[in-house]
């Protein structure tokens, strides 16, 4: 029975309506709104009012609410409506004394809509213009509303409406005609349901000005040499740009194998290559990729950040002196940590000199690595003529 309850339009095709109605059928109202519902039954069916009785939702609703206005109708007032439980309708049901559905009412209780909020748009190469939107008020889920993306261009079209809502995310549509570049338009949203109407604020764009792309492709992550700490992440522009006029800015961002913490470089610039530096050593890596068109066809407008690209796994190779261990632990210790410290002050020094990906950058770390590893040598031999 709980199933049945859950479906409010089926009620209607479990009774005849010369069996018995009931006044007002399905009824749309405001949230706190007071309803008065009467169940009508025919005379031949030998049923008197006052053995009647009503549920709300499977519930049974309580005497005191009940008026027997004749031998054959009974009322029920239902004071201060609260929203509907579900967009089907809440269930109103009329019931002989042995509980037997004799006829069924649809309330739909909520608000009109607010007008929709955070309109946003992106065109995925610039071959198509997806919008998205939030619903502005609570109404939206009480009952159904019905949300229709409009635009124009300026100065030209009559406007036209989106036909493609993605299913999979709430609250979008892709819009693959009438697309031109170098055109203003003029986007908005229109909310409506059987209790009013509302519309969001107009949003004007260039597509040119909110164009991403797709993630770079190709990204390969390999190491460098037998340096433990240092990972070389390679990739190329996103393909379905290649031939357009603009300017890519990229981010990476990796993370160790067994965390969910990423860390992200926002100073790659341009390059399609980078240095990934102050790794673990013997550590498996998971590395991605993604692209901003700054400039696309000279837009003065920053591009929209493309999704990441698919993770790619790389791993840094085992120190050597974990591998091979010291007879003087507490010397290998103390080589070490110095090692951790004198590389801090390096990236530090670098960080305010020079880019994190940039090969002066590089070179320098590479230098300065060769002369730490003579000085570590230089050291050891001096420790051992002792």
């Amino acid at each position: 029975l709980q199933d049945l309850f859950s479906l409010c339009g089926s009620l209607q095709d479990l009774f005849s309506p010369h069996v018995a109605v009931i006044y007002p059928q399905d009824p749309v109202l405001r949230m706190g709104s007071n309803l008065t519902a009467s169940c009508w039954v025919h005379p031949d069916l030998g049923v008197h009012a006052s053995s009647l009785f009503w549920t709300l939702n499977g519930q049974q609703l309580p005497g005191s609410l009940y008026r027997v206005l004749s031998p054959t109708n009974l009322s029920v007032t239902l004071a201060g409506l609260n929203a509907s439980r579900q967009k089907s309708g809440d269930n109103l049901v009329c019931h002989n004394h042995k509980g037997h559905i004799l006829a069924g009412s649809c309330l739909y209780v909520g608000m009109p809509p607010e007008k929709p909020v955070n309109l946003t748009c992106w065109s995925r190469n610039t071959k198509d213009l997806t919008c998205s939107w939030t619903p502005g008020g609570p109404g939206e889920s009480n009952i159904s509303t019905q949300y229709t993306l409009k635009y124009k261009r300026r100065w030209y079209d009559e406007e036209k409406k989106c036909e493609d809502y993605v299913p999979t995310q709430p609250y979008s549509c892709r819009i693959t005609r009438d697309l031109y570049l170098f055109t203003p338009y003029e986007i908005w949203v229109e909310a409506s349901n059987q209790l009013g109407w509302g519309a969001s604020d107009v949003l004007t764009l260039d597509i040119l000005d909110v164009v991403t792309t797709d993630p770079p492709s190709g990204v390969s992550v390999s190491r460098v040499g037998q340096l433990e700490d240092q990972l070389s992440v390679r990739w190329e522009a996103p393909p379905a740009l290649k031939d357009f006029l603009f300017q890519a800015k990229y981010q990476i961002r990796y993370r160790l194998e067994d965390s969910q913490d990423w860390k992200v470089m926002d100073d790659v610039g341009n390059q399609t290559s980078c240095r990934l530096a102050g790794l673990r050593p013997g550590t498996v890596y998971f590395v991605q990729v993604r692209c901003n068109p700054v400039g696309i066809y000279g837009s003065r407008k920053a591009g929209i950040w493309s999704e990441w690209s698919h993770p790619t796994a790389a791993s840094t190779p085992q120190s050597e002196r974990l591998m091979t261990g010291s007879c003087d632990s507490k010397s290998s210790g103390d080589s070490n940590s110095t090692l951790r410290r004198e590389l801090k002050q390096f990236f530090g020094w670098v960080r305010k000199h020079a880019y994190g990906c940039s090969s002066m950058s590089m070179k320098m770390y590479d230098q300065w690595r060769v002369l730490m590893q003579k000085s570590h040598k230089a050291r050891n031999q001096v420790g051992k003529h002792h």
